[in-house]
């Protein structure tokens, strides 16, 4: 994994953060707090698939750079499902990638909190390199 992994403005903005590794993907971490928050005491939708999404793209652009490639990331496709609401404690996303192409990836993401088993949401990503 590239020491330093830069996230995007908009994950910075949001507090996501990487706290380490997994299987060589980053590991993305956000704490509750009020830039996340929807209803009371609970994380905001779009907060969660935000989480997901940087953390897949943070785990193709680590696969990406240790093979030597550098594309311009397009998305085709996020779907997001939602199992479980966030409540006030920190997320943590994980991204694997199930298929690495020439010009198209595959990615899948978990989201959890405090027990791994039971993620709070899941995404797949189709994403275009060019």
């Amino acid at each position: 994994m590239p020491e330093r992994l830069e996230l995007p403005a908009y994950a910075r903005s949001l507090g996501i953060v990487v706290i380490g590794e997994e299987g060589g993907m980053p590991v993305l971490s956000v704490e509750f707090g009020p830039m996340v928050e929807g209803r009371p005491q609970h994380f905001h939708g779009g907060a969660t698939a935000g989480l997901l999404e940087n953390a897949g793209y943070a785990a193709l652009r680590t696969a990406l750079l240790a093979a030597g490639r550098d594309p311009q990331l397009k998305p085709i496709n996020i779907t997001v499902q939602y199992l479980a609401a966030g409540k006030s404690q920190a997320s943590f996303a994980l991204g694997r990638i199930t298929r690495l192409g020439r010009r198209n990836a595959n990615v899948t993401v978990e989201a959890w909190q405090d027990d791994r088993s039971r993620p709070i949401a899941t995404a797949v990503m189709n994403i275009l390199m060019v």
